[in-house]
């Protein structure tokens, strides 16, 4: 509660002689007098009554009534593999395009076809979780640079503009080179190059995205950590899909996709380790480290671990690199699935919420700005 100096004006009282009271009316009134005059008044936290003073004490905001004070997306397994499967196409028209740069047919073809099918996969997953098709075509009528959502939408349509070019030409070899194939060969050959690159350039920015769209939205865990989630997930991105072309590919010609998944872990366990180091400075951690994502988070971290070091081992042994692979798309799946639910707990719980507001608030008025109290972002 704040006053204002009006309110702590109080106009001197004249001097004159009051009635002496008598009787119960006089010892009350006495017994008041002497409250006001030496003690705490009960209706002044400050004594003296002379003074403008709350007659309450402040208020100690918990919740209301227990209800979130951010609304819960309404998401669920169906945005865990959407988020998974994307990043697996983005990095992988990455590979292709490597693969394609220095002559590994095998390993473009694998990574192309790979492309094609998760992109696939990431487009029926969020159609689903929209509902209808037609949501999907109608935000292609706008363009708005500000919404994640938007631009989003645009950088999956033209990632599988281009994975659609480049995995027809891989369709095409694998048929007899007669009649219509053959027309169709020479357009794709002559989109070849330009699709390869395309593919590539949108590859990047499909792994990264859905972080930026998770760090958009109000729920303290995935807000707070908008400066390293893109880390995370394309770490995790790199280490799925390089997991991926390790079991697909041959040891010997997998050697680059090894370096990616290593290269992945390490920017993972990295950027995880920073988040939550982040999230615990501003007391909401708890969400990654004991709530309802936590047990994924690290049964996904140990995958990780031992994805990698199996990654070191697999030179040699196919096996060994299937093991590995398939232990590095499992991480990277749990990771997905267990920062949804963290950020989706940290909404539903309004302490949360109030924690950082509050300590944002305070660091307002450690700075000066004293005259409001507007919670904006640091």
């Amino acid at each position: 509660m704040t006053t204002s100096p009006f309110d702590n004006y109080r106009p001197p009282e004249e001097g004159r002689k009051r009635r002496r009271d008598s009787g119960v009316r006089g010892a009350v009134t006495g017994a008041a007098r002497d409250l006001t005059k030496g003690g705490r008044g009960w209706l002044s936290r400050d004594g003296g009554g002379r003074r403008e003073a709350p007659a309450v004490p402040d208020a100690e905001f918990s919740s209301y009534y227990g209800q979130p004070i951010v609304k819960v997306v309404p998401w669920d397994h169906k945005i865990s593999a959407y988020l998974f499967v994307g990043g697996i196409a983005g990095t992988s028209g990455i590979i292709q395009a490597g693969a394609a740069a220095t002559g590994n047919a095998v390993l473009q073809r694998n990574s192309r076809l790979v492309a094609m099918t998760t992109v696939a996969l990431s487009g029926l997953a969020l159609v689903a979780d929209l509902g209808r098709p037609e949501r999907f075509l109608n935000m292609l009528r706008t363009v708005k640079l500000t919404s994640p959502m938007s631009v989003g939408t645009w950088i999956l349509s033209g990632y599988a503009t281009f994975a659609g070019v480049t995995t027809a030409s891989e369709v095409l070899r694998l048929l007899p080179a007669r009649g219509p194939v053959t027309a169709l060969t020479r357009v794709t050959d002559a989109l070849g190059t330009p699709s390869t690159i395309g593919q590539a350039a949108f590859g990047a920015p499909l792994a990264a995205y859905t972080a930026v769209l998770l760090a958009d939205t109000a729920h303290p865990v995935w807000h707070e950590s908008r400066r390293e989630l893109p880390f995370v997930f394309v770490g995790s991105a790199a280490l799925a899909s390089g997991g991926v072309q390790m079991a697909l590919t041959p040891a010997s010609l997998a050697a680059p996709v090894r370096r990616l998944a290593l290269a992945g872990v390490a920017t993972e366990l990295v950027a995880m380790h920073r988040l939550e180091e982040h999230l615990a400075d501003l007391g909401i951690d708890e969400p990654v480290t004991s709530g309802q994502g936590a047990g994924k988070l690290r049964l996904a971290k140990g995958l990780v671990i031992a994805g990698g070091v199996g990654t070191l081992l697999s030179g040699r042994s196919r096996l060994v690199a299937i093991a590995s692979g398939a232990a590095l798309a499992a991480a990277s799946a749990l990771t997905r699935m267990g920062l949804v639910e963290a950020g989706m707990e940290s909404a539903s719980d309004p302490k949360y919420t109030v924690r950082v507001q509050r300590d944002r608030l305070a660091e307002r008025r450690r700075q000066g700005v004293v005259h409001d109290s507007a919670v904006t972002v640091r």
